[in-house]
């Protein structure tokens, strides 16, 4: 039975991994390359319904989102407003104070937030940062899920893999996605062997 006080995705087949979508109060951390399409999948998040605030610190806002290029920690605290919140990127956040202030401001600068129930989305790019950092930051997550790819011949694999869920079962499969125009697409079939 699914969730109903769960959080849309903004994505059905991610929302029946979930059974229902992220819990109210969970920071998430997204990890993938460039290329894979978390970037979709956190504005796909952001656009499903209510109110939120997406953070751009890596790139030229598009509509609608806030220019946090440059914020420091209490700038980004403050301008995370509503209850579905993207920060595009923790690695941005990494590199520019390092590992342990952006630790503290996931854990401590945002806890109220998270305690008021809203979710956070933080992306971190992958074969940018060390083993230890990483570590930091899949530990600091209440929800961490990848998104891989992979060439095979002619053809490319992509597949999402949830592998942290906080008080929840943790899927035994990794998901299936597609990029589309409109964004990401999970399949929610499963191919009987």
């Amino acid at each position: 039975m699914t969730d109903t006080t769960r959080r849309s995705t903004g994505i059905a087949g991610l929302n029946l991994a979930l059974d229902g979508g992220f819990p109210p109060g969970t920071r998430i951390v997204i990890s993938g390359s460039p290329l894979s399409g978390l970037e979709l999948l956190s504005q796909q998040f952001w656009r499903a319904g209510g109110a939120g605030a997406y953070l751009m610190l890596d790139a030229v806002p598009l509509e609608g989102m806030v220019d946090a290029r440059g914020m420091d920690p209490a700038a980004l605290a403050g301008a995370m407003q509503g209850e579905r919140i993207v920060v595009d990127s923790l690695s941005t956040l990494i590199a520019a104070w390092g590992i342990d202030a952006a630790t503290r401001f996931v854990l401590e600068d945002t806890r109220g937030i998270i305690e008021g129930g809203a979710n956070i989305v933080y992306l971190l790019y992958t074969g940018l940062h060390n083993p230890l950092e990483e570590a930091r930051m899949m530990r600091a997550a209440d929800i961490y899920m990848t998104l891989r790819h992979q060439v095979h011949g002619n053809e490319l694999e992509r597949t999402l893999a949830i592998e942290k869920l906080k008080d929840a079962n943790v899927p035994q499969r990794v998901i299936p996605y597609h990029i589309i125009a409109k964004g990401l697409e999970l399949s929610t079939t499963s191919r009987v062997v």
